[in-house]
């Protein structure tokens, strides 16, 4: 796992708190019916490149459209993913596992 300074990646621009948002480009445009908006949060992530591994991560579930994450650097980021159907909160945690972090308690 990264440490709380960064993953090393050399992408942290020193601000500790940013909005990122990652579009689903497997579906451009697509409109869709039935909407489903799920907020997660993450420990330890610490700049783009640990929320670019989490995005690709979560995007690769299925029915999901989009990832926006609200990074707080070294501390708990809350992550919003649209889908077409809900969420299993277990695959969301597989996921989230699969890049190298954890998902927390959502009162965190």
């Amino acid at each position: 796992m990264p440490s709380d300074d960064c993953c090393g990646s050399g992408c942290c621009g020193g601000s500790s708190r940013q909005l990122i948002t990652i579009q689903n480009a497997h579906h451009p445009g697509r409109i869709t019916m039935t909407h489903f908006t799920t907020t997660v949060h993450v420990d330890g992530m610490t700049c783009g490149h640990c929320v670019a591994s989490v995005t690709e991560e979560i995007q690769s579930l299925d029915g999901v459209e989009g990832v926006s994450i609200d990074l707080n650097a070294g501390g708990v980021s809350e992550v919003t993913i649209d889908s077409d159907r809900k969420l299993k909160h277990e695959s969301i945690s597989e996921a989230v596992a699969e890049a190298g972090y954890v998902m927390v308690d959502n009162n965190a």
